[in-house]
């Protein structure tokens, strides 16, 4: 558990024997869900850090306007939500279901800034998580306004996952996808066969299957 704690974005850096120290310290809870057990529901508030230590769990983040859905799977270990620890809406953006047996760890929002408080290495790996997530969706923004509909649908794919996100599927209704990317049907569907044509995608009517996230990001990274 415990290499799998440094392996986080929130605990690299941290030595095995400071790890050990805080565990004894702060009520670390160990949780345990069955496949298809509900994690976490969309809107909740979010109290706890939450850590993918065994298993997988999938995301569900669905548009409060349009009919449009991004599936992913996130394998431990992993760290669910960070983002919505601060700043002034707490809740959930997504859904979490155990994809398969697994194991979340997790400490109340109140100690993990105690936690903050006790070693700069903690301090700065979360200002470092927020930070960059902060810059892409500033780049997210310019790219809207300015990038082809297959950098938009990348950005907008890349946004809501992770380089380690398995499985991740768009499901949509075609207006309203157009909707969001702001574009014409016949343009869409061009764009569409043109990032099969490349190997980034799969799709149908109504659902775009993502073939690797890391690929997909190089469709704006090398602009």
């Amino acid at each position: 558990m415990y290499e799998q704690l440094r392996s986080l974005p929130l605990f690299q850096g941290v030595g095995p024997e400071r790890i050990s120290e805080l565990v004894e310290r702060f009520p670390f809870h160990f949780l345990k869900f069955k496949p298809g057990d509900t994690i976490i529901c969309a809107g909740e508030q979010c109290q706890h850090v939450r850590f993918v230590v065994s298993g997988s769990v999938k995301l569900i983040t669905e548009s409060n306007v349009l009919r449009v859905k991004l599936t992913q799977t996130l394998h431990a270990p992993e760290v669910l939500g960070p983002d919505s620890l601060f700043g002034r809406d707490n809740s959930y953006p997504f859904t979490a279901i155990a994809g398969s047996r697994c194991g979340i760890l997790q400490l109340r929002k109140s100690d993990y800034v105690k936690v903050l408080q006790t070693d700069k290495v903690f301090l700065f790996n979360i200002l470092n998580y927020l930070s960059s997530n902060c810059q892409r969706h500033t780049t997210a923004l310019q790219m809207m306004r300015h990038g082809s509909i297959a950098e938009r649908l990348a950005r907008e794919i890349t946004d809501l996952t992770t380089q380690r996100s398995t499985d991740v599927m768009l499901h949509f209704r075609q207006k309203d996808l157009c909707t969001l990317l702001g574009t014409q049907r016949n343009s869409l569907i061009a764009s569409l066969d043109q990032m099969v044509a490349d190997g980034l995608i799969e799709y149908t009517n109504s659902e775009i299957t993502v073939k690797s996230i890391r690929t997909l990001q190089d469709v704006f990274n090398k602009e």
